[in-house]
């Protein structure tokens, strides 16, 4: 058993931006610029917020966070967004999940720029990605496919089962496996909460690769999988204990796998990460370096 170790291949991806970064700036241009919108005081969201600063400072990237309290309306979240997609100096702009139940969570999302949208959430992007497009990957799965080919796991050929269903994880990386990208080409099948077991373990029995992410701890056990199998563990799950675990019983599953990754230090970082690439991606579209 191997470790897929995300915070060595988010510090090998950062470190290969901040060297264009720097190249970019020292040519006289501006730094890249991403703007988080931040609502409430939700914990977890506000650690991941922190990581993405810091994260941006590694990079090279100037990053601005805005905060509203937890009772901000919907129209004036919009008329915020509105304000950053008409400013010239940010790249990307995140308005960090969740949101407070009364705002409706798709209406912010489509109200973002595509061409700042660096999450990957917006129908244009999700749209242009699932046709095999240039576009935003949603960052988690796209911090998967780049764990994945930063540690030459191949996927062509291979048989991937994902388990969970979600915008954010399921759908889109089940998509880009399946896609004629980079690392891709494989055969997938996109299980949920509600598939048989049965169903289910028929499948991630035979799969090459098993990607979950449906928010149960310990939720895939050693006898879902076979020998050598590749497991990418989304899920981050805190114990009554405060332990932070994922969606797979790790101790007992990695006997049986080739390539594990770690609940903390797995696919989280990697999100990151791919955060950083999608808005270099949109700084130099903006200056049409790329």
């Amino acid at each position: 058993m191997k470790l897929l170790d995300g915070k060595k291949c988010a510090q090998s991806l950062v470190a290969d931006i901040a060297k264009k970064v720097a190249g970019y700036v020292d040519s006289g241009l501006r730094q890249p610029h991403m703007t988080i919108i931040l609502v409430g005081e939700h914990a977890p969201s506000e650690s991941y917020v922190k990581s993405k600063i810091t994260s941006c400072g590694s990079a090279g990237f100037e990053s601005t966070l805005i905060r509203f309290p937890e009772t901000v309306t919907e129209q004036e979240l919009l008329a915020k967004i509105a304000e950053v997609n008409a400013d010239q100096t940010t790249d990307g702009l995140i308005v960090q999940l969740p949101l407070p139940k009364h705002i409706n969570q798709q209406h912010i999302i489509n109200a973002i720029d595509p061409e700042k949208d660096i999450d990957g959430f917006h129908p244009m992007n999700f749209g242009r990605m699932t046709l095999g497009q240039k576009a935003f990957r949603p960052a988690t799965a796209y911090g998967i496919c780049k764990l994945l080919q930063f540690y030459e796991i191949p996927t062509r050929g291979k048989h991937c089962v994902v388990i969970g269903r979600s915008n954010i994880v399921g759908k889109p990386i089940s998509i880009m496996l399946s896609n004629d990208f980079e690392i891709g080409n494989a055969t997938v099948t996109l299980t949920h909460i509600e598939t048989p077991r049965e169903l289910l373990l028929d499948e991630t029995r035979r799969a090459d690769i098993v990607i979950v992410a449906v928010g149960i701890p310990g939720f895939v056990t050693e006898d879902m999988v076979k020998e050598g199998v590749v497991l990418i563990d989304v899920g981050i799950n805190r114990l009554a204990d405060g332990r932070i675990v994922g969606d797979a019983d790790f101790e007992r599953v990695k006997e049986k796998c080739s390539w594990i990754t770690p609940v903390p230090g797995g696919v989280g970082r990697m999100t990151v990460a791919a955060l950083m690439l999608n808005t270099l991606m949109a700084y130099q579209n903006n200056f049409n370096l790329a």
